[in-house]
């Protein structure tokens, strides 16, 4: 063979020796993409006249391919002989009695324990080494050792097959014995040149990625790239390449028909006499199915087999790591534990099988239930667990709880059967009762025993404060769906006027409600429970209705009535509402001028692409548009040029500190400067003192609304009001 191969061939030798064991035998076979041009030379006859053929050779025997009576031996995975055949006894003299049960080292000579080292370690080489006979002769043999796996794919076990070197193998002999080796090796293997071009590639490397030689020579070992790493993984990789030092790992390839797999890589280069980086090579192994049984046991772990939910093992740790999020950021959650009454009975009555699907079928109910963030466990037989990781208030995990109730009241059909189930919920929260998930389960278990052994409570609170809350929150909510039907609800009425004219030019219209027992019910400890339970669009719907209704009535009585402003939740403001405004105004024959609808800047949030194609159609209807409690949320001069806002109002949190505190004159002022500038009106709300009407009207603000003029009132009150001609003294 030329010089020059093999000068490269030692090269690559040389750095196969600077690897770790398990790398030695991959960097052996890289020779075979080097050799593969001098291989088929060598194997071809000579044909041309005054050329000497080359002297024949005996074959050499390779590794998986030799005689019935090849020198085998099997041992476990510690070592210990499990099978000896003839060629075995055959070659170091002991019967297979004797030798079955020993451990491989009493074939060693005694200075070649490295290679027992590297053999228990690595488990597969191709190696000469020298071993020792019965009779104490010590000889040189060709040792390949691989690992012998199971049904799954588990590694149980070791085969040695080794012959005696009577003659060490020649330059030659060994060149085509390592090409063999590296074409028929189960990794892919390709080398690269100085230029980063593949220029020669093994049959495994075709089978794992679907590129053939001639596809893959010639390009760069982007072919394989799958664009899942980053620059900075690529350019390490590069690194590698390009001489940095020996790299191994992981990497996403992709094959030639566009499948991305997992590989884990070996990466090198060869270097000439004067250092000089001649080629680079790859040894990879698609190790996808490892990767797919690794996620199998993962999978094990921590999900319930049955529900395919996560199991307590995962459950303890999502709520682990929520709890530490929580005590950076003083956020609140909930663990509920959730037991199903007579469960059991279903399996003594109907079977396992039955009793399988059920399960099945409530936790889809339950998971229906739960927001896409909130963790559903099932943690034993019929028990689930459910995690809110992240709640606005406490009380929200009760409304979760009646919610997970509900999911149940419909019977399940299950082989023909209808099967009604109940169950009771007991709730911890955090960081008030325990910050640890091992108290919180505990805690929320107790609450559940609890809530059985009460019989007619549905969930409770591991805290009795917490309990008596949730009971307030669902009384008040029982209350509430009946006061809609019973005529509980009115509307109140509270004065605009005119801060240069003094005369009333409009009013908003505020819910209140009027309880048979306790009376007037404060606002701010309903609405809450509105907006969370979903009733506010009953509400809302009902206040829009009433609004209109009113400025008929009054109309029909000739009472021409100012602008009415209504307030709209964020959860009324979606596609179907100028629909529903429109049928509402028609039935009452009220025109768009006659209402305005007060919109809060949290509903701005929710992005400019759901709300301004809702807000232009209102405003196109004739309808204005106030902003309420400007300034407290998110404003910004970006939402006012967005959107079609003819009203800005001041929230009384800026009002109530004026004229004395600075910040809020500096606020108020800002904002009235901010609406003129935008032909906004502006109004202020909540004045109380002549000192806060004269700050805002020199200002240049437009109206207030404040006890200062009048509280909200009756319908009939507003009327007579109007009708009076009441002004406020702007002296």
């Amino acid at each position: 063979m030329p010089d020059s191969a093999l000068d490269l061939c030692i090269a690559l030798c040389r750095n196969a020796r600077d690897l770790d064991g398990a790398a030695q035998l991959q960097a052996l076979t890289e020779l075979e993409a080097l050799l593969r041009t001098e291989k088929d030379r060598l194997r071809m006859p000579a044909a041309r006249a005054g050329e000497t053929p080359p002297p024949a050779t005996a074959p050499v025997p390779v590794p998986g391919e030799t005689a019935d009576d090849e020198p085998c031996i099997e041992m476990d995975l510690a070592g210990y002989v499990t099978t000896w055949n003839a060629g075995a006894e055959q070659l170091f003299g002991y019967t297979r009695e004797e030798a079955v049960g020993q451990h491989v080292l009493f074939l060693y000579a005694d200075d070649d324990n490295e290679i027992a080292e590297l053999f228990l370690e690595h488990g597969t080489s191709l190696m000469e080494v020298r071993r020792r006979k019965k009779s104490g002769e010590i000889f040189w043999a060709s040792l390949a050792l691989s690992m012998r796996h199971d049904d799954a794919g588990n590694p149980e076990g070791m085969v040695a097959k080794m012959s005696e070197i009577k003659e060490r193998l020649s330059p030659e002999d060994k060149l085509r014995l390592h090409a063999r080796i590296i074409e028929d090796s189960d990794q892919g293997i390709l080398i690269t040149d100085a230029m980063e071009r593949i220029v020669s590639v093994n049959t495994a490397f075709t089978r794992i990625t679907g590129y053939s030689a001639a596809e893959a020579i010639g390009k760069t070992p982007d072919l394989l790239r799958s664009g899942r790493h980053n620059a900075d993984f690529r350019a390490e990789v590069r690194a590698a390449m390009l001489g940095s030092g020996p790299w191994q790992g992981e990497i996403f390839g992709k094959r030639k028909n566009g499948e991305i797999f997992p590989q884990s890589v070996s990466i090198s280069v060869v270097r000439d006499e004067g250092g000089n980086i001649t080629h680079a090579f790859s040894i990879f192994s698609d190790i996808s199915i490892f990767k797919e049984a690794e996620a199998r046991i993962q999978r094990m772990a921590n999900y319930d087999s049955l529900t395919g939910l996560p199991n307590r093992t995962l459950l303890n740790q999502l709520v682990a790591q929520a709890l530490t999020a929580a005590r950076r950021s003083n956020r609140h959650g909930a663990l509920m534990v959730i037991d199903l009454d007579r469960f059991t009975s279903v399996y003594d009555t109907l079977g396992y099988e039955a009793g399988d699907e059920l399960l099945r079928q409530i936790s889809r109910r339950f998971r229906s239930a739960l927001r896409d963030e909130d963790v559903l466990a099932r943690i034993d037989g019929g028990k689930f667990a459910v995690a809110l990781l992240d709640i606005q208030k406490r009380e929200h995990a009760g409304i979760v709880a009646r919610k997970l109730r509900a999911a149940l009241d419909a019977p399940f059909a299950i082989d023909s059967h209808e099967i009604r189930v109940n169950a009771h919920i007991g709730i911890s929260v955090f960081p008030e009762d325990a910050l640890d998930n091992g108290s919180l389960l505990r805690f929320a278990d107790a609450a559940m025993t609890k809530a059985r052994q009460t019989g007619d409570a549905s969930y409770v609170f591991y805290s009795s404060e917490m309990n008596e809350r949730a009971k307030e929150h669902l009384r008040i909510e029982t209350e509430l769906r009946r006061a809609l039907g019973s005529g509980q609800m009115l509307l109140y009425y509270q004065p605009k006027v005119s801060l240069r004219s003094g005369r009333i030019v409009g009013a908003e219209a505020l819910l209140r409600w009027r309880h048979p027992e306790r009376g007037m019910v404060p606002p701010g400890l309903f609405i809450p429970v509105a907006e969370e339970t979903g009733l506010i669009l009953e509400i809302g719907g009902w206040v829009l209705e009433e609004a209109c209704r009113q400025i008929s009535e009054w109309k029909q009585r000739g009472f021409n009535a100012p602008p009415i402003a209504v307030n709209l939740s964020s959860r009324q403001f979606d596609r179907g509402l100028p629909e529903r405004v429109q049928e509402v105004l028609e039935r009452y024959d009220v025109t768009p001028d006659r209402i305005k609808l007060e919109i809060t800047e949290t509903l701005l949030v929710r992005g400019p692409e759901q709300v301004i194609p809702i807000m232009n159609e209102l405003a196109a209807m004739g309808l204005a548009l106030a902003l309420d409690d400007f300034g407290t949320g998110y404003s910004s001069l970006a939402y006012l040029k967005k959107f079609p806002i003819s009203t800005l109002k001041i929230d009384r949190s800026f009002v109530i500190g004026l004229p004395r505190e600075e910040n809020d004159c500096a606020i108020a002022q800002a904002i009235v400067t901010m609406g003129q500038q935008l032909r906004q009106e502006i109004v202020a709300e909540g004045v109380e003192t002549q000192e806060q009407m004269r700050f805002l009207r020199n200002l240049g603000c437009d109206q207030l609304q404040g006890y200062l003029f009048s509280p909200p009132i009756s319908n009939e009150a507003f009327e007579q009001m109007v009708r009076d001609g009441k002004r406020l003294s702007l002296a």
